[in-house]
């Protein structure tokens, strides 16, 4: 049983999916796995936490970010995703918008694929995605890593995301991708100010009449730092808050830097959630 099926049949159940970056510059935690083994043992620590995905990313969708080749980001993840199968039966994402690395990731075992571009990078990815059918995460995103935070600007933020994602997932079912196997990404800190991502976080539950899973990332970003006036280093707390809002608010996934704390956050909102549907 895979772990939508899992969802299907408990629907409260809120996922964990943990990161795991394996570039030099992504905005909290470049670097920090320089060898392969430091990038396992750090997946493997996960799973021991409570991840139910471990989501690997080989370039940096951090804004401002410059693009990476195709070699160098199948270079970064294949051993990595290798190696992690061999030690654990983890359910495994790539993060790409290369049709190639998914490919070649879905060859060593990855069953999700997150596509922060939602279709749109590659036109190779949709086929990709259902020859092999595994799950896709379509994440709205204004412009581009380099140039998304160059003053986004929206009316209505939730309309005309729903209104996009709405639309990606009728590209994804006229690819012969089915609904069961689609995730959605409102895409907090992607094209967005502080006050779009508040709006979205406060009226995530819109996202519903979509009808597939939401997932939620807004681990230690930018949006609270400017809250707080803290860096990266400096916002687990303030996550934490802020995924039990997500949470509270409908959010079948949080994609999540500490999987520990993200993890306990979860069962506690969700127990919440579920009281307080209870009692309407």
């Amino acid at each position: 049983m895979n772990w939508l099926e899992k969802w299907e049949k408990k629907r409260d159940r809120v996922l964990v999916m943990g990161v795991l970056n394996l570039t030099p510059d992504s905005f909290y935690d470049g670097g920090s796995y320089p060898t392969q083994r430091a990038a396992v043992n750090r997946a493997l620590e996960m799973v021991d936490e409570g991840a139910d995905i471990i989501d690997i990313g080989g370039e940096s969708s951090r804004p401002g970010a410059a693009p990476v080749s195709e070699r160098e980001e199948l270079g970064r993840v294949l051993p990595v995703i290798k190696r992690i199968r061999k030690q654990s039966e983890i359910m495994l994402s790539i993060d790409t918008t290369k049709a190639t690395v998914a490919a070649e990731a879905i060859a060593c075992g990855t069953t999700i694929v997150n596509d922060i571009s939602a279709l749109r990078s590659d036109p190779g990815m949709a086929r990709v995605i259902a020859r092999n059918k595994v799950f896709l995460v379509l994440m709205h995103m204004q412009g581009t890593p380099r140039t998304m935070q160059h003053d986004p600007i929206y009316g209505d933020p939730v309309r005309e995301i729903s209104g996009f994602l709405q639309e990606r997932i009728k590209v994804a079912l006229g690819a012969s991708i089915p609904c069961q196997r689609i995730i959605v990404d409102p895409g907090i800190g992607f094209g967005k100010k502080l006050e779009h991502n508040l709006v979205i976080l406060q009226n995530l539950n819109r996202f519903a009449t979509l009808e597939v899973p939401i997932l939620v990332g807004l681990s230690r970003k930018s949006f609270i730092g400017e809250i707080l006036g803290s860096s990266a280093e400096d916002r687990l707390t303030a996550t934490i808050a802020a995924n039990a809002i997500a949470v509270a608010n409908g959010a079948n996934i949080i994609r999540v830097h500490d999987v520990k704390e993200g993890r306990r956050t979860a069962d506690v909102a969700c127990r919440l959630r579920r009281r307080n549907a209870q009692d309407k």
